[in-house]
Formats: structure tokens, sequence, C-alpha cells
């Protein structure tokens, strides 16, 4: 029987998949004839299961019978009556082996003990399974069938492997009387949201209907195209859309870097939906939020992608289709690597035993080798760092899919290690950031989940540094931290890349809190305006400090700024070109919201003058007095250093000399 082949959201019958990929289905509902080793057990017969390097022992990339015969099979159990429908086949995941299932039969049971061969009229039907490991394939049962338990039965195979296979079943629930767990439905959300998958004309369609319902706290607005021409829109929500107020913080939440990521675009376009419904009802944390901050939200950071993905469906789409823009660029790849711009500018000053600390730790500018016309860089990655640069953002998460843990600069690790932890001097205030988010997810924060590959992260609490999982040069969370004042980390959202729409409620549920107590974060630390002391004027670009933490952020436009930073007491310093510096010691405390620190800025005599021989006007004897003594003492301190070098040269040349006359004696 060869299969007609659909996108799943045109399925004549129109079942969801029972959840091999997802993890709804347990290891204990997955049984098997054989396995020919504990790594390559039923429970890794699942639709997309990644093994590790090494294809270790207990996590290797598919399941794979001990014995290369027909009497063969892998069992699922849905507990429930169930009407099947499909079976979506794969091959084994490794970059060792070469194994697949080529053709096989479906076999079915009510109980397990007695089975029925799904037929294709009056012949048992033999499915169609995979010409290669990585390419899903679907088959469609040529009548649905009604059964608790489902087997795959391979009949051929890859002539120079063996039986391997991932799996997903297709299959609706049906009401059962008698069944004991009926009442176990599956947990659904309560809010009025659009749970279903939106295409790029969807996606318009819904941030307009969001915006027409909430006008007076929305915006829509594009920051350029993608390689195909597909606009990157942003929905601003603010109490004053359209403009920075002096004080507010920037957030944005960034999804779908790559392109079969599609969760976080979902649950973007649902926070949009969430926050504008429960605006209007006034729901005082959300009015909170909206009064009190700028919120930015980019569902699709690569819709090219996406659109390849979306064509081929949830489960058929497989772990890579859509990944990359369309000129096949990893745009996590894809920013400039100023890491080791200032990794490398550090040890040369080392080399000169020079200080250190006076290597830029902070908007550090873009390479040469990255502005060329010819440079690799695709039109999204710029149209985003141009985004960077023209807002203050404050805090922002970029968000993924394929696993379940939240990662923190940096990225990118120091002379290319494949894994190392690699903190920032702002770590301990990343992992604050990274735990809030783990620990409200209602999935990573349960102790009793399943790994989603061959990583458990659970040991880790959820979170790790990025540079400690896997190296990931010219990242946009590192670039963010070292070109802007923008603390960024990537939250992994769910073991499945490309969930069923069926399960969109679900994984609402499980991310709702954690994106709305993540945004509150961006009001953690201290916060104020710098300004001119006589003018009263905010003072852009100044340079804010917080001693021990060598990393340095500036002032936005109007001399506004903010400092994410842990409870504590800390010492700030603070200067600007053409004044005098300022420091001044500020407390963050516990609550949830940021410590007023406002400075003031004394300009230089020197400053003074050249603003009003600029212009034209007589210079006041006090201001004359004031440069005098300044030049004064920058004389007086100069000729000090001067006699101090000449009397060190005088003492070292005598040493010499008396060196030499004890050689002769």
């Amino acid at each position: 029987h060869t299969p007609t082949h659909f996108h799943l959201t045109e399925l004549p019958v129109h079942c969801p998949p029972l959840g091999l990929e997802s993890m709804r289905v347990h290891d204990s509902q997955i049984r098997a004839s054989s396995t020919l080793r504990t790594g390559l057990g039923p429970h890794r017969g699942r639709l997309n299961i990644q093994s590790g390097i090494e294809d270790g022992d207990m996590y290797d990339g598919a399941w794979c019978a001990r014995h290369e015969d027909k009497n063969q099979w892998l069992e699922v159990d849905a507990v429930h009556l169930t009407k099947f429908t499909g079976v979506i086949l794969q091959g084994r995941n490794s970059i060792w082996s070469w194994d697949m299932v080529e053709t096989y039969k479906v076999q079915l049971s009510n109980d397990s003990y007695k089975w029925q061969t799904c037929m294709n009229g009056t012949q048992e039907a033999i499915f169609q399974g995979n010409l290669n490991t990585e390419t899903p394939v679907l088959a469609l049962l040529p009548v649905p069938t009604v059964a608790r338990y489902i087997r795959i039965n391979p009949q051929t195979w890859y002539s120079n492997g063996t039986i391997c296979l991932r799996a997903e079943i297709l299959g609706c629930r049906v009401k059962d009387p008698t069944d004991i767990y009926a009442s176990e439905e599956d947990r659904v959300s309560n809010d009025n949201l659009d749970f279903r998958h939106h295409n790029y004309k969807d996606m318009r369609t819904l941030m307009k209907s969001v915006n027409d319902e909430c006008p007076n706290i929305t915006r829509i607005y594009t920051i350029g195209r993608s390689y195909m021409g597909l606009k990157l829109y942003v929905m601003e929500i603010s109490d004053n859309p359209g403009k920075h107020e002096l004080g507010e913080p920037e957030f944005r939440y960034v999804a779908g870097m790559h392109g079969n990521e599609v969760l976080g675009r979902e649950l973007v376009l649902n926070l949009m939906q969430y926050l504008c419904q429960q605006f209007k009802e006034g729901n005082e944390r959300i009015v909170r939020l909206i009064t009190e901050t700028r919120i930015h939200l980019l569902p699709s950071m690569n819709p090219d992608g996406y659109e390849v993905a979306y064509e081929k469906g949830s489960e058929l789409a497989g772990w890579a289709d859509g990944r990359f823009s369309y000129e096949g660029i990893d745009l996590n790849h894809n920013f400039p690597d100023l890491n080791n711009i200032m990794w490398n500018a550090q040890e040369k000053a080392l080399e000169k035993s020079q200080d250190t600390s006076k290597v830029p730790n902070h908007y550090i500018p873009m390479p040469e080798y990255y502005t060329n016309e010819d440079a690799m860089v695709a039109p999204v990655t710029r149209a985003v760092i141009n985004w960077m640069e023209e807002i203050p953002f404050v805090l922002s998460a970029n968000l993924h899919g394929g696993e379940l843990v939240v990662t923190y600069p940096y990225d990118c690790t120091r002379d290319w290690a494949p894994k190392e932890d690699t903190p920032t001097a702002d770590n301990a205030f990343f992992r604050w950031l990274a735990t809030v988010y783990a620990s409200t997810n209602l999935v990573m924060s349960n102790p009793d989940r399943r790994i989603c590959h061959y990583e458990d992260f659970q040991r880790h609490n959820n979170i790790i540094n990025g540079g400690a999982w896997h190296t990931v040069p010219g990242s946009m969370n590192d670039f963010s931290y070292l070109h802007t004042n923008c603390f960024e980390v990537t939250v992994e959202l769910s073991c499945d890349k490309f969930p069923h729409a069926s399960e969109l409620p679900v994984e609402w549920e499980n991310n709702k809190e954690s994106l709305l107590v993540y945004m509150e974060q961006v009001h953690r630390g201290i916060k104020g305006v710098i300004r001119d002391k006589q003018t009263k004027k905010g003072i852009a670009d100044a340079i804010i400090k917080v001693d021990d933490h060598e990393h340095d952020i500036r002032s936005a436009e109007g001399g506004d700024y903010w400092r994410l930073l842990n409870p504590g007491e800390y010492k700030i310093i603070v200067w600007a070109v053409g004044y005098f510096p300022s420091m001044r010691r500020c407390t963050v405390g516990m609550e949830p919201r940021a410590t007023i620190c406002d400075i003031t800025l004394t300009k230089t005599p020197a400053e003074v003058l050249k603003q009003i021989r600029a212009r034209g006007g007589k210079v006041p004897q006090d201001v004359q007095l004031r440069v005098r003594a300044l030049r004064l003492k920058k004389l007086r301190a100069s000729t000090k250093v001067l006699n101090q070098r000449r009397e060190s040269q005088r003492l070292s040349r005598h040493s010499s000399k008396a060196r030499a006359a004890a050689r002769k004696a």
C-alpha cells in the first residue's frame, strides 16, 4: 500500500499526534519485541529524538531491534480507546550509523494479546517507510480504526543497516463509558486566545485584530524585511505607544530566530492578545506592567524559514527544515563576534603590563569585516541590530525550541573550547533571570519530567551558561550584552520544536506565568537620570560604572538609564565628556522595583569656557579664575610625574654603573 501524503492541517481525518515527540506519551506506554541495547530501547523510538555525539548508552537516536526479522515490533499503549488514523516514521538519528525501516505493517489491539493487521481491502497493508534517516514520512491507515494499542511491524529495512525507527502516532480519543481514566481529560487553557499556527498572512491578521481591539495601548511597526521580502512586524504595548518615556524601561521578546522552532511565535502572539484582554478587564498586574513598561514583541525574526516549516506541518517538518534563513544562514551565529575582540584586547593589555580595566567592556563597536557590503549577514540580522541601536532596551529573551532549559551569556567560549562555563561580569544576575523563567515554567519545574533528548538539565535546575552547553560565536545574546545595555537570555521552550496545534493551549499555560514574571524583572536594580547640574537637562552617553562589576552601561538620549542588579549596596561612578566624574552609593532592595538613583554632573571649567566662546560671549571672571586654577593643578601634576620619571632614570643609571663596577672588581 502506498499512502497518500497530506499536510497535517489538511488530513481527511483530523486527528492529532498522541504525543511521542512532545513526551505526553510516557516511556511506560512504549514497548518493543526486542532491544539492541539499553540506549536503543523503545523509550527512544520517538519522532525527532536526538542522540548525543557519542551515541551514548542511554541516549541513542532511535529504537533498534536486537533481531533482524519480520517479527519485530514497536508498540504504543494509547491508554484510552483511540481512533488511529496514521503513522509517521523516521530513521535513526546518528552521525555514525545509517539505519531506517523501508516498509512496515501496522497491527491493532484492544487488549495487547489479540492483534489484527491493518488491511488494504483483502490484503495486509504494507506502508512505505523511510528513504533516508531524517525525513519524516506519513502513512494514513486505509480505514481509521478504533483500538487501544498499536504496533509498528517492520518488513524491510536498509540493507546495510538494522531495524531502527523513530515514530509518532496519529489518533483521536474515543469516549468510552467503561474507561476508568475517562475523567482525566487533557488540561486546556481558560484564556480565550487564538490557539492555532499562524502563517505570515494569519499572523498579520491577528496582530491587526489586537491593535483594533486595544488601539490606545498598542502599535504595530516594522523593522525591516527578510530576504524574500516578508516584513518583520513588531507589536508595541505601552500606555503611550510610539514614544520612549523618560525613566520607563524598554523590554523585548524575540521569537522565531530558527523558523522551525515555532512555539515561541505562537506564545508571543498569545501574549499580545492576553495583555490586551487583561488590560481592558482591569487586571491590576497587567495594567501596572503596561503602564510602567514599554513592551516590544517580535513574533517572527525568520519569516522565510517559518514558511518552509509551516508548509510541511507540525510533524513532517523534521528537525531542521526551516531552521535557517532563505540564504542558508543560521541567525544564531550571524551577529558580530564581539567576545573575542574584547578578550584579545584584554590579553594584549596584559602582555604590555597595562591596566585591563581600561579595555572597553561595553558598547564594543562593530568590527570592520562585518560592515562590508559582501559580508555574509542576513537582512533580518541587520534589521534587528538597527532596532537594538535605536531603542534603549534593558531586558530581552530570545525564544527557541527543541529543549527545556534557559541559557544565559556568554554563549561563546574563550579559545574556541567546545563547551566551557564562560560567565559575564553580571553572572549572578543572569542566573537570577534564568531561574525566574525556569522555576515558574510548569514543565521545567516538574521534577518528574522526562529529559528531552540526551542532556539532563534538571541537575542544573534547568538553567545553564550558554558556553557550558555548547559554544555559539556570534550569538544575539552576547552581542546584545556587549554592544548595547540590554541583558538577554535564551529560553528553550519545549522538547518538540513544532508542537501540534492541539498542544498550544497547554503550552500557553506552561509558559504564561514565566512570560509575565520575566518581563517584571526589568524593574529590578537601579535607574535614574543623569543631568547637567546647571541646566538640569539630561546627558546622553554618560558612562555608568558599578564598582566591582566590569561591565558599564550608558545613558539614553534623554539621560535616563537602567542598571539591572541583584539586591545589595553599590558604589556608582558616572562620567561624561566635558564633566567632572560623580560618585554615589545606591542600595537595591528585595522588592521588584528599581531604586531611583539620579545623578547630576558638573561641567569642567574648560568645557564651560569652550561653550561660552562658541556663543561669542564674554568669559566671566570667576570662570577665568577656575580655568587658571585647573591649568595650574594640571601643570603641578605633570611636573611631579616628570620629576619622578627623571629620578627613576637617574637611579637606574646609578644602579647600572654600580653593577658594572662590581663585575670589574
